[in-house]
C-alpha cells in the first residue's frame, strides 16, 4: 500500500530486493575474484551467480532509478515552476558522488546513471510518453542485441522507467488484479528455457546476446514475483525487511562498498574463488543494514546520504528528523 507521504511501498520493497542483488553482484569485483570459466550444470556457485544474479538485478536497479527520477520530476513540478533545474542539480550531485565512489569501486553505477540522466532522461521529459516508451524499447533492444547489455542498458532502462511512471504503472503494483500475475507467469515460462540455454555458454556471459535477454526476462519475473508475494500473508514480513533497504538505497549502496572492502580481505575472500563465501558476506552485510535502516527511519525522514542529496537538489535546508506526529 501507499503511505500518506505519497511513497509507493511496493517500489521501496522492490528497490530493496534489487539492492540485495546488486550487493551480491558487486562483491566479486570489489574482492578481485576471478570470473568463472566452466559451462554446464556441473559448475559451482559461481555458475549460479551468472544464471540467477548477474545482469538480473542491474536492469531492475536502473529501471527504478529512471522511474524514480521521473516521479521526482512530476512531484517537483507541483512545488516549483522550474522542476527540470531541480532534477539537473540532483543529477549533477549524483555525478559528483559517483565520481568519488569510482575511486573505491571502479565501474560502479552512479556516475553512468548521472550522465545518462542528463543526456537521455532530461531531454526525454519534454517528449510525449509514447515516444519515451518506444525510445526505451528501441534503446534496450540495441543494448541487448547489438551491444551485449551491461552498462549500455542504462539509457533504455531509464526511458522505460520514466515511461512506466508517466503511464502510472507503479500504482498498479498494489492494486488487486490478475495483470501482475499474468506477466509473472509469462516471464517465468520464458526464463526457464533461456536459463537452460545459458548453462551451455556461462563463460561468455556478458559477451553474448543470450545472457542479457535471460537477465531481462528473469528480472521481470523477480519484480512481478515479489509484487505478488507482497499481497500474501508473507507480505508484511517481506516489507519489514526490504522496504527500509529500499528507502535508504543510496546510503546502503555506498555503505556496502566500504563494508566489502573492509571485510573481504579479513575473511580470505580477496582474489579467491570462494564464491559461497560471497553469499555469507552479503548476508552478514544485509543483517547489519536491515536493522540499522529500520532504526534510522523510525527517527529520521530520510537516509543520511538521501537527505544530503535532497538538500542539494532543492538547494535549501530539508528537515531530517521526523515530526512528532
Amino acid at each position: 500500500m501507499s503511505t500518506t507521504t505519497g511513497r509507493i511501498r511496493a517500489l521501496d520493497a522492490i528497490r530493496g530486493l534489487a539492492l540485495a542483488g546488486i550487493l551480491i553482484v558487486n562483491i566479486p569485483p570489489l574482492a578481485d575474484m576471478p570470473i568463472p570459466a566452466r559451462d554446464g550444470w556441473e559448475g559451482g556457485t559461481e555458475q549460479w551467480f551468472q544464471l540467477l544474479v548477474q545482469q538480473r538485478f542491474f536492469p531492475i536497479f536502473s529501471f527504478l532509478f529512471g522511474l524514480g527520477f521521473a516521479i521526482f520530476l512530476q512531484r517537483a513540478a507541483t512545488r516549483t515552476d522550474r522542476p527540470r533545474l531541480v532534477l539537473l542539480r540532483r543529477l549533477l550531485a549524483l555525478g559528483v558522488l559517483g565520481a568519488l565512489h569510482q575511486l573505491l569501486h571502479p565501474g560502479e553505477a552512479l556516475l553512468p546513471y548521472a550522465i545518462a540522466g542528463i543526456v537521455v532522461l532530461l531531454p526525454a521529459s519534454w517528449l510525449p510518453r509514447i515516444v519515451v516508451l518506444l525510445g526505451g524499447i528501441a534503446a534496450t533492444g540495441i543494448a541487448v542485441f547489438v551491444l551485449h547489455g551491461g552498462i549500455l542498458l542504462i539509457p533504455g532502462m531509464f526511458l522505460l522507467g520514466a515511461a512506466a511512471a508517466r503511464y502510472g504503472i507503479p500504482e498498479r503494483l498494489e492494486r488487486p488484479g490478475v495483470g501482475v500475475g499474468v506477466v509473472c507467469a509469462v516471464a517465468v515460462a520464458g526464463a526457464v528455457p533461456l536459463l537452460v540455454l545459458q548453462t551451455g555458454s556461462i563463460r561468455y556471459s556478458g559477451f553474448d546476446h543470450l545472457s542479457p535477454v535471460a537477465g531481462l526476462v528473469l528480472a521481470v519475473a523477480y519484480v512481478t514475483g515479489l509484487a505478488l508475494l507482497l499481497r500474501t500473508p508473507a507480505g508484511p514480513a517481506l516489507s519489514a525487511v526490504l522496504e527500509p533497504l529500499g528507502r535508504m538505497a543510496l546510503t546502503n549502496y555506498l555503505g556496502a562498498t566500504l563494508l566489502v572492502l573492509a571485510f573481504a580481505p579479513l575473511i580470505g575472500l580477496s582474489g579467491s574463488e570462494r564464491y559461497p563465501l560471497v553469499l555469507v558476506l552479503a548476508a552478514a552485510i544485509l543483517a547489519v543494514q536491515v536493522p540499522a535502516s529500520r532504526w534510522w527511519l523510525r527517527r529520521f525522514a530520510y537516509g543520511p546520504v538521501e537527505w544530503l542529496w535532497r538538500m542539494v537538489s532543492w538547494w535549501a535546508p530539508v528537515p531530517l528528523r521526523r515530526s512528532a506526529d
